[in-house]
């Protein structure tokens, strides 16, 4: 078992990601956990990602605020809903997803996906 507290986890560097902090909890060099890593997103009012695509699923469950979320399907369909504390979703492979906090208090998010 391998235990990441949440007041040591370590920030890492999301390109194309602004106005938020990136927390690493499981995987990568957070712990020795190989299929998969979580990470928690910290949005500020304002904070957002960009517009991208990715080879791996990707789950996101939001923990504090709102957060709207934009999709493009690899068909070119686009969507978007606002996801309050609790809702999660997930983008498959090849769908493009943003995320933005529009409102004016913080947003936390978790992030789980594959280990590439």
């Amino acid at each position: 078992m391998h235990i990441t507290r949440f007041n040591e986890a370590k920030t890492y560097q999301a390109n194309n990601h602004d106005n938020m902090t990136c927390l690493r909890l499981q995987g990568k060099e957070a712990s020795p956990c190989h299929q998969m890593w979580m990470g928690m997103s910290v949005f500020e009012p304002g904070g957002q990602t960009g517009l991208d695509g990715s080879d791996v699923e990707k789950i996101y469950f939001v923990v504090e605020g709102e957060i709207t979320v934009y999709c493009e399907s690899a068909s070119g369909e686009k969507s978007e809903a606002v996801l309050l504390a609790n809702d999660s979703c997930v983008f498959l492979i090849g769908e493009k997803r943003q995320l933005k906090n529009l409102s004016n208090q913080v947003a936390k998010v978790v992030l789980v996906m594959a280990s590439p």
